[in-house]
């Protein structure tokens, strides 16, 4: 009889990701805009923290999301950044951060039970794991471990610069809050040390609201980790350590960054869309700090900026975009609270215009109130010599 031949089916194979093409053309894109011999500059949480005070910022989500390096491009474009930490105040901190944590963090371990603990003395048998690795990579990785080991444990543990990742447009960000703190019933709670000062048991509210901001950003990474940990739960709840009054004596209160977390969550989600951000520019769009001023303020402008007085506080590029903000006479140079109260008058000089009765609809609420300041303000300068 004759032989049949086994007959060979080609295997089935499966199409690519449909994402994956569209990320390598991302990344490829992120690379132009930064310039192609700048090495992308890491998010940090202060970054992250900022982009959830200004989330509306098309410019600061594209250019962080990209890796640019804002303070090269500030000083290359003529508005060099002009805020930052000195180094007396870097080495203040350092020195405070040291006192809280001395003795296997005793004096942290005491605050933190004083104001989150049950009833009962503070923890003493506090296990304080081993977080060296190699690369922030193997330190996340050795974190993630020994946050597991811990919970797992059911003791206390004290874990001294961790190192976390969060995923922000498609890459991770590394993070290291001061400490993170795993309860005995599983509960890991952040503990920000700062060097400004509490006093009468309160800071200032500028300051405490940007440590629940960058807090919130450890919060969501450490949620990533406690997903895939067994009876692990990211307490809402961090506590913020401080020198008392006008001493270098640590002392703690608790601040709830629910609300910062869920605004930093948002923005993080508007940031894994950067491309939609990144494909309106005009082609040949960079942000290399090589090229010349005038290329520069070209690039910078294409993309949509929020400008608000805050702004000078957080990002490298307030300055220059304060300027372009007054050049034009738009009133987010004036904060963002006379800015809702505006409407739709946009400029000063709409502004201007509606008070004196020059445009606007006097049925606008918004004219009205201002043609009304107008007259009380003409009423009060002619009356004013007459009360001398």
């Amino acid at each position: 009889m004759p032989r049949h031949r086994p007959v060979h089916l080609p295997r089935p194979t499966s199409p690519p990701p449909r994402e994956e093409p569209r990320a390598v053309t991302l990344r490829q894109r992120l690379a132009e805009l930064r310039g192609p011999a700048v090495a992308p500059r890491p998010l940090d949480a202060r970054a992250l923290a900022a982009l959830a005070a200004n989330p509306g910022c098309k410019r600061r989500a594209l250019l962080d999301g990209a890796g640019v390096d804002k303070a090269a491009l500030a000083t290359a474009l003529g508005s060099p950044a002009a805020f930052g930490q000195s180094q007396f105040a870097f080495m203040r901190g350092n020195a405070f951060e040291a006192k809280v944590k001395a003795d296997g963090g005793t004096e942290l371990m005491r605050l933190l039970h004083e104001r989150l603990g049950g009833p009962g003395e503070p923890p003493h048998d506090v296990a304080v794991p081993d977080l060296t690795a190699a690369g922030p990579e193997g330190r996340a990785a050795r974190t993630a471990l020994a946050l597991r080991e811990a919970t797992g444990a059911g003791g206390w543990a004290l874990l001294d610069h961790p190192m976390l990742a969060l995923e922000v447009a498609g890459s991770p960000a590394y993070l290291e809050p001061d400490a993170v703190v795993v309860h005995p019933d599983g509960t890991w709670t952040v503990v920000e040390i700062k060097s400004f000062p509490m006093i009468d048991g309160s800071a200032d509210a500028a300051k405490v609201g940007a440590a629940a901001r960058q807090s919130a950003v450890y919060v969501l990474a450490l949620e990533r980790i406690a997903e895939a940990t067994d009876g692990a739960e990211v307490g809402h709840r961090v506590l913020l350590v401080c020198p008392k009054d006008f001493s270098n004596l640590p002392a703690a209160s608790v601040v709830d960054v629910r609300k910062q977390r869920a605004v930093t969550r948002r923005q993080l989600t508007r940031l894994t869309r950067i491309e939609d951000i990144a494909a309106a520019l005009p082609e040949g769009t960079t942000f290399d700090p090589e090229r010349s001023p005038e290329e520069l303020d070209t690039a910078v402008e294409s993309v949509a900026a929020a400008y608000a007085p805050e702004c000078l506080a957080a990002c490298e590029l307030a300055f220059h975009c304060r300027g372009k903000a007054r050049t034009a006479g738009a009133v987010e140079a004036l904060g963002r609270s006379v800015r809702g109260e505006l409407g739709g008058l946009t400029t000063v000089g709409a502004v201007l215009a509606a008070a004196a009765g020059k445009e606007g609809d006097p049925a606008d609420p918004t004219v009205a109130a201002l043609r009304r300041a107008a007259a009380l303000r003409a009423e009060a300068l002619e009356g004013g010599p007459a009360c001398h």
